[in-house]
C-alpha cells in the first residue's frame, strides 16, 4: 500500500484541538482538507506528520507552536488613538478588523483592549502561541 511522501497531495478528515480539548477546527461535516505534502500550504507540524501514513490510517499530531503558528509576537501589538478609527467601526474586544500596512497588505486585527483615548489592536495569529492537536484520518493519496 502507497505511504504519504513529500509531494504527494493528500485528502485528510481532521479535529483541531488545544491543550484544554477544546475544538479550534474541523473538517466534520465538511469535504476533506486538500494539500500537497512538504509545499508548507499548511503549518510545518501538519507537513511533517503526515509522510509514512497509509490510506486508512488514524495519527494525532501534537505539534508545539513553533511548528503551528509560531510565538506570540509582543511586537505586532499596537495601541493606536482611538480617533484614528472611524466612527462606523465597532469597537469591541474580540472583533476582527483589516487593516492596511503601509506597503498595502491588507493585515487581519483583533481588538484586544478599548479604553477611551486608545485602541489595541493585535496582528498575531489567533493560535500563535498555542500548542495544538491534531487528530486526522488519511482518506487519499493522488
Amino acid at each position: 500500500m502507497t505511504e504519504v511522501k513529500s509531494g504527494d497531495t493528500v485528502h485528510i478528515h481532521y479535529t483541531g484541538t488545544l491543550a484544554d480539548g477544546s475544538v479550534f477546527d474541523s473538517s466534520e461535516g465538511r469535504e476533506p482538507l486538500e494539500f500537497t505534502v512538504g509545499s508548507g500550504q499548511v503549518i510545518k507540524g501538519m507537513d511533517e506528520g503526515l509522510p509514512g501514513m497509509k490510506v486508512g490510517d488514524k495519527k494525532r499530531l501534537e505539534i508545539p507552536a513553533d511548528d503551528a503558528y509560531g510565538p506570540l509576537n509582543p511586537d505586532a501589538r499596537q495601541s493606536i488613538p482611538r480617533e484614528g478609527i472611524p466612527d462606523e467601526i465597532p469597537l469591541e474586544v474580540g472583533i476582527q478588523l483589516q487593516m492596511q500596512s503601509p506597503e498595502g497588505h491588507v493585515l487581519p486585527v483583533t481588538v484586544v483592549e478599548v479604553t477611551e483615548a486608545t485602541v489595541t489592536l493585535d496582528a498575531n495569529h489567533p493560535l500563535a502561541g498555542k500548542d495544538l492537536n491534531f487528530d486526522i484520518e488519511l482518506v487519499s493519496i493522488s
